[in-house]
């Protein structure tokens, strides 16, 4: 009762104060931004969220490094002359004040002086907005990627229409290829070599094929020995371009114990372990002087020596070796010798390149895909014809292993039953060599020092010779006057593989 009385009898200006401080309070805490205006003069008043946002207004303090105290000043008192004329000013409106979007409301009011004031409330609507633009431009985006996919669905499926009404070239040969492992085709190329083989198979005589990279020199071996009297007898394969010269002496010949160190106990080479049967030496020709000499030892007399050793090894074998470059050229160029030549070259089968027998195309497309679509799972059964004109029309320098990397990728790319010019990638050739019409070679090294611009001049020597020797080391090596140890070295330096430019 006290308290109520005491509350009664508090005087107007008490009561006007604890209506103020009240006021105040409630101002303090409020988020949004509140101002008093006076008229179209100045800011008579700003809560602490506005402070914050502008700076201190009042005081002509800015927190806008872009605009000064006076700049934002006028943008609130233009933004009090908009509300004004505005149907209903106290509603929620949107505007720009400082490149911030703004949501205000006005209220009008009277001062206890008479003067007109007015309640400015103001939200920051920047972030909203940023946030609405960015949605905004991700629908967009996930409408165009949509609206691109759905094109090249219908452009994909159009283009599959329009091949489905083509010729079907698997359709018959599906039914009649060959088996795995045989040689595919049907040209009068192939009929002739198949008779070759067949006709050379039976007896014992050393075979030389010869033919350019990816023509099937290996397949070509398979079927001669498959088709010999050895052919239940041991068949070895070797790439003599794999090994370097010591390993593969030791690997094909045999060694002794303590021929060299490691060599704890003898060991049989490999023409020791496939006695009585066949061994393949592919790339023959990048065989050195010394293995060259070895092996003329094994053809000519039937026996080897261990290295190491002193005593001579009958062995048994029958020798079909493979290469891909000109051995006749390598005999006259010194780096190979005349009567291993000769010893090797007593039957010689030659693979005419892909080129030159385009008629087995067909053949070995609907080969490759038929075993490609069973390893990836895939129903291909429809090749168009101008799918087999692109095949025809390309030269295929990389032969009938590049068909079939060809084929293998598009089998494994293929969306349905049928391939079309999306799938059909072909190989990525040699890139093209830069031209420089305008600068000479020194020119282009300027900036390295002497010693890198010797390297770059023997690097480029080497590559030069390199592939003017079909990437046969050996012969290289004799043409540029240098050993073989040290030209591998220099390989190995310039990191030039010499099996990439055959």
């Amino acid at each position: 009762m006290k308290a109520t009385n005491q509350h009664k009898t508090d005087s107007p200006t008490q009561d006007i104060a604890r209506l103020v401080h009240n006021q105040k309070s409630l101002l303090d805490v409020m988020p949004a931004m509140v101002f008093i205006i006076n008229g179209f003069k100045s800011i008579e008043y700003m809560n602490p969220s506005a402070i914050r946002f502008f700076g201190n207004l009042v005081e002509g303090e800015s927190n806008d490094r872009a605009h000064s105290a006076e700049d934002t000043i006028n943008s609130l008192l233009l933004l009090v002359r908009k509300g004004q004329v505005l149907k209903n000013p106290s509603d929620k409106h949107e505007d720009k004040i400082n490149d911030h979007h703004i949501e205000f409301a006005l209220a009008p009011f009277l001062g206890y002086r008479g003067e007109q004031l007015y309640w400015l409330f103001l939200h920051d609507l920047t972030e909203e907005k940023t946030h609405i633009e960015e949605l905004s431009l991700f629908h967009n985006s996930i409408e165009t990627i949509l609206t691109s996919k759905i094109n090249e669905l219908k452009e994909s499926e159009r283009v599959r229409h329009s091949l489905s009404l083509e010729l079907n070239h698997l359709k018959d040969h599906l039914k009649k290829l060959p088996a795995e492992g045989t040689m595919v085709g049907s040209s009068k190329a192939l009929g002739e070599l198949r008779d070759m083989v067949f006709q050379v198979a039976k007896s014992d005589a050393t075979i030389l094929i010869t033919g350019e990279s990816g023509t099937g020199k290996e397949l070509v071996a398979n079927l001669i020995r498959e088709t010999s009297n050895r052919n239940e007898k041991p068949f070895l394969k070797i790439n003599c371009n794999t090994i370097n010269d010591s390993l593969l002496e030791s690997d094909l010949f045999g060694y002794e114990k303590g021929a060299f160190t490691g060599a704890d106990n003898k060991r049989k080479g490999k023409f020791e372990v496939v006695d009585g049967g066949t061994i393949f030496l592919d790339e023959i020709g990048d065989i050195s002087p010394r293995m060259q000499g070895a092996l003329l030892r094994v053809l000519q007399d039937g026996e080897l020596i261990r290295v190491g050793g002193n005593t001579p090894i009958k062995v048994d074998v029958r020798v079909i070796a493979a290469t891909n470059i000109d051995l006749a050229k390598a005999v006259q160029a010194g780096v190979f010798r005349l009567d291993l030549y000769y010893r090797l070259n007593i039957i010689n089968i030659s693979i005419p390149p892909l080129r030159q027998r385009k008629e087995d195309i067909v053949d070995l497309v609907t080969h490759f895909i038929r075993r490609y679509r069973t390893a990836f799972k895939k129903d291909i059964n429809f090749l168009p014809q101008s799918i087999i004109e692109r095949l025809l029309n390309h030269d295929w320098p990389g032969n009938v292993r590049e068909l079939e990397n060809v084929i293998q990728r598009a089998v494994l790319m293929a969306k349905g039953n049928i391939i079309t010019e999306n799938e059909l990638l072909f190989d990525q050739q040699a890139e093209e060599k830069h031209v420089y019409p305008s600068m000479s070679y020194l020119q282009r090294l300027d900036g390295l020092p002497l010693k890198g611009k010797i390297a770059e001049l023997e690097r480029e020597i080497i590559l030069h010779s390199l592939e003017k020797n079909r990437g046969n080391v050996a012969m290289t090596a004799q043409d540029l006057q240098l050993g073989k140890t040290a030209f591998y070295d220099k390989l190995k330096r310039y990191d030039i593989t010499p099996k990439e430019l055959k």
